[in-house]
């Protein structure tokens, strides 16, 4: 996850953002509810997916954004990055339904919310093959140039997706 910070974002490490990163412990494991799945090819971490309660905060992002998530019943999916070598192989799909089984059989939530920065390469055709556009903040004359998703969750014990 530090690598995609790094060499695919270009901001690094930002305490504010990336607390869960540095202790991933407490913050997926030891937390009903979270969880982080983890794609590995022998020793070397090649992908994951990580999903935590709530939706996002504002700022930075719009108000009515945020008050629209602001319930128990929100989870959403974040750190969602395969190395650049194991990409287009299934690998981030398949990790994601994952994470959509795993929200769909928790009896806690209903609503699964992402976003994505589209500046990163091949981000915005993924999650638009996955999931409905909830709001471009691309052209809204704020530096966010996010887009922000939801993704219909399968019925309870049915984990595959089309």
């Amino acid at each position: 996850m530090l690598d995609t910070f790094y060499l695919v974002m270009g901001h690094g490490y930002v305490p504010e953002w990336h607390a869960d990163v540095i202790n991933m412990t407490d913050t997926y494991f030891r937390t009903p509810g979270q969880a982080l799945f983890v794609a590995a090819l022998g020793d070397e971490v090649v992908g994951t997916a990580a999903l935590r309660a709530g939706g996002p905060k504002s700022p930075p992002n719009p108000q009515w954004l945020a008050e629209r998530y602001d319930r128990p019943s929100t989870a959403q999916l974040c750190r969602t990055y395969v190395r650049a070598a194991h990409r287009r192989r299934g690998l981030a799909r398949a990790l994601v339904d994952l994470a959509c089984g795993f929200v769909a059989d928790s009896g806690t939530y209903d609503t699964l919310y992402l976003h994505t920065d589209p500046a990163i390469e091949g981000a915005e055709p993924f999650w638009r093959s996955l999931a409905k556009e909830i709001h471009d903040e691309r052209g809204t004359g704020t530096d966010n140039a996010i887009i922000h998703f939801e993704i219909p969750l399968p019925p309870p014990g049915d984990h595959a997706r089309n």
